[in-house]
């Protein structure tokens, strides 16, 4: 029995001295120590992209006037998704001299929503390029809601595209930033 025990310390200890000699030669094989600066050197890279991919999709953020001049829209970070709503009417009231609601909505009980702070941008995704798409513009004008791209040509400018179904059977209106005036 002890000669079958000797025999067993003897494998295992030579199965230690393979997985060493297995280990020294990967480590060898792919200088780990090289590797481990290379792995962080790319997690800063990816990390340094995704801020800098943040900061471009949120240049959309701000107050921007329609092409009409009629009407200003904030446009604001929900999570992920970009939003805009009415802040700034031309003219807010209507004849009666009462605030301007959403009179054409093809909805009869939200047709009595003011203008002011409704939310006419919805559910935008950045998707490079200084593009935002998936989302809906309503126009209350005609009360249709209608799919919608965003493009922004420079820092100050956007083309705003709605469209049914396909984006070349559309609409593009180039709303301007507004530069508010600090106090």
């Amino acid at each position: 029995m002890a000669v079958e025990t000797s025999s067993l310390g003897q494998k295992i200890s030579k199965g230690v001295k393979q997985f060493e000699s297995i280990t020294v030669n990967l480590y060898k094989l792919f200088n780990f120590k090289a590797m481990k600066k290379y792995f962080l050197f790319n997690i800063a890279l990816l990390f340094s992209l995704a801020l800098h991919g943040q900061g471009e999709s949120d240049a959309i953020l701000g107050v921007w006037e329609t092409g009409s001049g009629k009407a200003r829209v904030k446009i604001d970070k929900v999570g992920e998704k970009f939003t805009g709503k009415v802040v700034w009417l031309r003219e807010p009231l209507n004849e009666e001299g009462k605030p301007k609601v959403d009179k054409n909505n093809p909805d009869e009980k939200l047709r009595t929503t003011p203008l002011l702070g409704y939310k006419l941008l919805r559910d935008f995704s950045f998707v490079g390029e200084k593009t935002w798409e998936e989302g809906t513009i309503y126009d209350p004008e005609n009360g249709s809601t209608y799919s919608c791209t965003i493009k922004m040509t420079d820092e100050n400018t956007l083309d705003v595209r709605g469209f049914i179904g396909v984006s070349l059977f559309g609409r593009t209106d180039v709303w301007k930033r507004v530069q508010l005036k600090k106090k």
